[in-house]
Order: C-alpha cells, then sequence, then structure tokens
C-alpha cells in the first residue's frame, strides 16, 4: 500500500474518534507498523496528528521455543521413548542427538520425569516408578506464551528465559491524536521547486510552494578537515597570546649538535647524544656555527665546569632536533646580542615571554604512548629577580586555562636547569595525578656565554602535544591520533577543542 493511501486511512480513522494507536491502524488496513509509522512522521511534520510514543513489552519464543512448541521438549521426547521400559543413552542420544540429549538429561532428570543408572558400563534410561502422567509443562508454557504472553506469571517467564526459549522485546508503538491542523483529507503537498515548465505553462499559480526554513543545516561540505592536533594547537597558541608570549620560529627540524646540546650545556659525553636516543643525518653530516665568538665562549664553559676537552667535530653534527630547547637559546642568545649596554655596564634587555609549538623526533621505542617524533609545547619567561614561586604561579595560569587546575610539583634533574621541577596534574577522569610537563630554571652556566648578568634568570617549561590532546579526545592509543593507522571519520567528526 503506498504512503498516501495510509495518511488517508490514519486520517479517517481520527474523523471518528480521538485517538488510536499505530498498532490498531496496521492492523485494520493489513500493513506493516513500520509502514504506519512513516506515513504517520509525514502528517506529523506538517501538523495534521500528533504522536506520544508508548513502549510495549513483547514476549519472543526463539527458534528453539518454536520448535518445542511443535515437537516436545526433550525431556518429554526422552520420556515418552522410554514407554517400553528402559534404554541406553546411547539409543536415545542416536534418535534425539547430542545437543537435545544434553538439555534432556539436565531437564528430565531435576522434573524427575526418568533417572539413570549404571550397569556393566553402560548408562541407563527409565521412567520413574509411578510417573505415568508426565505432561510436557514446557510446551504448555511456549503455547500459552505464543497465544496470552499477557497471563504467564512470573516464574514460569524466568524459567522461560533461563532456558532462552523465550525473550522480552521493548517495541515501540504510538499514541495518534488530532494536531493544530487536522483534517479529514490531505491538502496537496507544497512543492519545494519553481521548475521552468511550471513558469512556462502558469501552473505554477495552482501550486502551494514550501516555506523556506532558514534554521535548516547547511549540507556537510565532503572537504578536507583539521586534524584533531592542529585543533587543540591553535588552542594553545591563543592561551599563551592571552597571558603575553609571543611565538619563536622554530620552523626547521634539523640543527646542528651545537645548538640542540652544547648551547644548552649538555655535555658531549652526555647519554642522550648517544645514538639510541638521537636521529643523526648523514647527509650534510655537518654544519659550520656562524658566531664563532659565541661558540668559544661555550666551549670554555664546557672546559672549565666538566674537565674534559671540548670537540668541535661533536658539535658540528647534525642532527633531527631532540627539543625545541635550541630554538630558545637562539633567541635568548639573539636578545642578548642585540640589547644595548648602559651606563653602568648592565644589559638593557627587553623582559619578555616567548613559546613554541613544533615537532621533535625521538629514538625511542614505539609503544601505545610513545613514537619517534611528537610535538614539544614550550616557554620561557625572562626577566631579572625570577624566583621558584614566580615560575610556580605562571605554570599554574597556563595549566589552568588548559583545564588542569590541581598542580604537584617534584624535584627533578635536567643538565640545562637548576632547580628543575616536574609537574603533575589530577586527572579527573583517570581519578589519578599525570605527569603533565617539565620545568626549571636556566642554568647560569648557559645564560652568562650569551652576555647575560648575573641577575637575569629565564624560567622554563615544556610539555608534549600529544598527551593532552589524548586525554581531551578521550584516546588511549597514540597510533590513533598521529600516524598512518588514524581513522578519517575521526578526523572528521572530532570537534574544535575548548579548554
Amino acid at each position: 500500500m503506498e504512503q498516501a493511501s495510509i495518511e488517508a486511512a490514519i486520517l479517517k480513522v481520527l474523523s471518528s474518534t480521538d485517538r488510536v494507536l499505530s498498532t490498531d491502524v496496521a492492523e485494520l488496513i493489513k500493513v506493516d507498523h513500520q509502514d504506519v509509522v512513516g506515513a504517520a512522521k509525514s502528517l506529523e511534520a506538517d501538523n495534521y496528528i500528533s504522536s506520544t510514543m508508548q513502549q510495549q513489552m513483547l514476549l519472543r519464543l526463539s527458534n528453539e521455543g518454536k520448535q518445542i512448541m511443535e515437537s516436545g521438549s526433550p525431556e518429554y521426547l526422552v520420556w515418552s521413548l522410554l514407554k517400553d521400559g528402559k534404554m541406553t543413552q546411547e539409543e536415545v542420544s542416536s534418535k534425539l542427538g547430542k545437543e537435545a540429549m544434553s538439555v534432556a538429561l539436565a531437564n528430565g532428570i531435576k522434573s524427575k520425569m526418568f533417572m539413570t543408572t549404571k550397569k556393566e558400563g553402560k548408562v541407563f534410561l527409565e521412567r520413574l516408578p509411578g510417573g505415568e502422567n508426565v505432561v510436557d509443562g514446557v510446551r504448555d508454557l511456549l503455547k500459552q506464551a505464543d497465544t496470552a504472553s499477557d497471563q504467564i506469571d512470573a516464574k514460569a517467564l524466568e524459567t522461560l528465559k533461563k532456558r532462552k526459549l523465550a525473550s522480552m522485546e521493548v517495541k515501540k508503538i504510538f499514541l495518534y491524536t488530532k494536531g493544530a491542523a487536522y483534517a479529514p483529507e490531505r491538502a496537496a503537498k507544497a512543492v519545494g521547486d519553481l521548475t521552468r515548465e511550471m513558469l512556462a505553462d502558469g501552473s505554477w499559480k495552482d501550486k502551494q510552494f514550501k516555506e523556506y526554513n532558514f534554521s535548516a543545516q547547511g549540507v556537510e561540505v565532503s572537504g578536507g578537515a583539521l586534524h584533531p592536533l592542529l585543533k587543540v594547537r591553535q588552542e594553545f597558541r591563543e592561551i599563551l597570546m592571552e597571558l603575553g608570549f609571543q611565538e619563536m620560529n622554530t620552523q626547521h627540524w634539523a640543527e646542528v649538535s651545537f645548538w640542540n646540546f652544547d648551547s644548552l650545556f649538555i655535555p658531549q659525553q652526555h647519554p642522550a647524544r648517544d645514538l639510541q636516543d638521537t636521529f643523526f643525518l648523514s647527509k650534510p653530516e655537518t654544519s659550520k656555527v656562524s658566531d664563532v665568538d659565541y661558540l668559544e665562549r661555550v666551549k670554555a664553559q664546557h672546559e672549565e665546569h666538566f674537565r674534559t676537552p671540548w670537540k668541535l667535530e661533536e658539535a658540528s653534527r647534525n642532527v633531527l632536533r631532540t627539543h625545541t630547547t635550541g630554538s630558545s637559546a637562539f633567541v635568548l642568545k639573539n636578545l642578548a646580542k642585540f640589547a644595548p649596554r648602559g651606563p653602568d655596564g648592565t644589559l638593557q634587555f627587553r623582559p619578555g615571554r616567548y613559546y613554541s609549538i613544533d615537532r621533535v623526533f625521538r629514538n625511542e621505542e614505539m609503544d601505545r604512548t610513545h613514537l619517534c617524533e611528537f610535538h614539544q609545547v614550550e616557554g620561557f619567561v625572562i626577566d631579572r629577580d625570577i624566583s621558584l614561586a614566580k615560575m610556580m604561579h605562571t605554570f599554574d595560569s597556563f595549566f589552568r586555562r588548559i583545564g588542569v587546575s590541581k598542580l604537584r610539583f617534584k624535584p627533578a634533574f635536567n643538565p640545562y636547569t637548576e632547580p628543575s621541577m616536574e609537574i603533575f596534574g589530577f586527572h579527573t577522569g583517570l581519578n589519578k595525578w599525570i605527569e603533565v610537563g617539565n620545568s626549571g630554571l636556566f642554568r647560569p652556566e648557559l645564560l652568562r656565554p650569551m652576555g647575560f648578568d648575573d641577575d637575569v634568570a629565564v624560567m622554563a617549561w615544556g610539555l608534549s602535544l600529544e598527551r593532552p590532546t589524548m586525554i581531551k579526545y578521550g584516546i588511549n592509543n597514540i597510533h590513533e591520533l598521529f600516524g598512518h593507522r588514524v581513522d578519517i571519520r575521526f578526523i572528521k567528526r572530532a570537534a574544535i577543542a575548548r579548554y
């Protein structure tokens, strides 16, 4: 039956009554219930009718239940086979099948329809004495469930459900009443488009056109979508700029070891400079440092404090940068280089706040939370007389903006910061403290070769971009966020992160 005919039937029924159930309409016009529901939605959209959803509990027989209702329960079939006397279990099993036999034994013995005995290594089945008037109670229950399920008591229903012979299902039905625009017959549907033919023959004069729906959503664009990491990166940028930070230029992934290690007061014998932790470039293998005077000051600082020869060959090796802190050192060195000296000889640099968010590389073993490349969020503040308390306050301001309101600080060791602190934040979703970053004050041995005075201090901190992104989007495996295994559908539907 066409939808228009079903719609007409619903309107006709409501012309003689105030309300009607969708199941009654389906039974009246002999169509599927879902067809009635679909036609009613069209009527409701035009306010011809109103609907109220109701839930109806229905008892459905399983395939096994239907088979038992037709042929009888396995235990009753065994009882019937034993009318002429005892039989071996193998004989009964060959007639019923192994699966039915297993069910029959469990339920037949429990309901005292028959018993088992062992003799000469064989298992025999026989009726219990006085058990000539046994009825198939399970079959009777199933017949009742099929015809009058509302009359079955809870205990009997539980028996059927436990044996997986029947189950309760929720069926959604609808109560229809007259709507604000109800009419016994539906008017001609409004036309959506004004066509060339209508204009040519003048038929548009007799048409009713649909009103524009200015609140309707537009068609989803099937073009590209921003990766969640880019969305979180942009959000972090906005937060940092609101806190007065300006972005550093870090758009180079290859770095000479001098800036990546030596300028940060990392000794040339440090394990971080080994092949196990760092990716070294083979072409070009080395680079030159243009500022020879600064290089000599760094060399002198290393040889004085570490008491080992400093090798230019080691400092000239090219690497995939292991952090963006080398860029921070470059910015600091230029701040000192281009700042004038006052009459008293002090460096007249401009205090400032700087940040960067860019990719770094580590030669690490990959697992569900680690990759060989990730994004580092780094920032530093340079001023005179920076204290540990000021540093902790700055960290608190930043992490509160990204949703981490509870912070703890733990003493740590870094080659180029002293004091150093690991930053832990309480994650409410995981209900535990997790490490969210590392921080510290740059060592004087790092700042003095650049030309800064003794009272100048730099507080710095860093964290990965991936960890807060995984927490924000509820991702447990980093490979689902970054790499070739990322689901493109996740990228398209991921909402913009707001902290």
